[in-house]
C-alpha cells in the first residue's frame, strides 16, 4: 500500500505554499501544523479563516484516504472558536464513522497552548480507485 503521508506531503501544493506540514495520516486519522506568518492574518491581524479551514482541510484529506482508497470531501463545515494570531495551530483530525463510501470526521484546530481554535466536520465519499491507482496515474503523466 502507498505510504499516504508522503504522497500528500509531495503533492499538495496549496498545503506547501501555505506553510501547512503533515505530522502523521494513518488508520483514519492525522495530524498537521502550520506556524502563523504574517502572510496568514486578515485585516484584523487575526488569522484568516480560509487559513484555518485549509489547515483542517488539509488534515481531513490526509485522515479519509489514509486507508488506501481515494476520497473526496462531499460536506464540510467549520465553527470558529476563539481567534489566534501568533504561535502555532495544530489540526488534529480522527474518523468518526466509516461505512462503505462514506467517512465522516472531526478535526480539533488548537494553539500551541492546546486552546481550541476551531472545529471542523468533514464528510467524505469513498472512490473505487485506490491511492497507489492514483500514484501510478501520477507517475505516467
Amino acid at each position: 500500500m502507498a505510504d499516504v503521508a508522503q504522497y500528500f506531503r509531495d503533492n499538495d501544493l496549496f498545503a506547501q505554499h501555505c506553510g501547512i506540514e503533515l505530522l502523521e495520516a494513518a488508520g483514519g486519522s492525522s495530524k498537521a501544523r502550520m506556524v502563523i506568518q504574517k502572510h496568514h492574518l486578515n485585516g484584523i491581524g487575526t488569522v484568516h479563516g480560509g487559513v484555518i479551514f485549509t489547515l483542517a482541510d488539509y488534515a481531513f484529506a490526509s485522515a479519509c484516504n489514509s486507508h488506501g482508497t481515494v476520497a473526496v470531501a462531499i460536506n464540510c463545515s467549520i465553527s470558529y472558536v476563539k481567534p489566534s494570531s501568533t504561535g502555532v495551530l495544530t489540526a488534529t483530525a480522527r474518523e468518526t464513522s466509516l461505512g462503505g463510501r462514506i467517512g465522516t470526521y472531526a478535526i480539533d484546530i488548537t494553539d500551541e497552548n492546546g486552546c481550541l481554535i476551531a472545529i471542523f466536520q468533514g464528510m467524505a465519499y469513498r472512490k473505487k480507485e485506490t491511492m497507489d491507482d492514483l500514484i501510478k496515474m501520477k507517475a505516467q503523466h
